[in-house]
């Protein structure tokens, strides 16, 4: 697992594996999963993480 900020856009980015992304579903106007081609979470994006 890595996690990575980005403070130009406060901007948190936790990945979970290496796999192709293959689809990303909005759960809320913040937070963002990455999804394989197999529907397993990837990834997880959070916009305005500093909050």
């Amino acid at each position: 697992m890595k996690v990575k900020y980005f403070e130009d856009t406060d901007t948190a980015l936790v990945e979970f594996s290496t796999r192709p992304v293959r689809e990303t579903r909005e759960l809320s106007e913040d937070v963002y999963l990455e999804l394989d081609e197999a529907g397993r979470v990837v990834a997880i994006t959070l916009e305005h993480a500093s909050r």
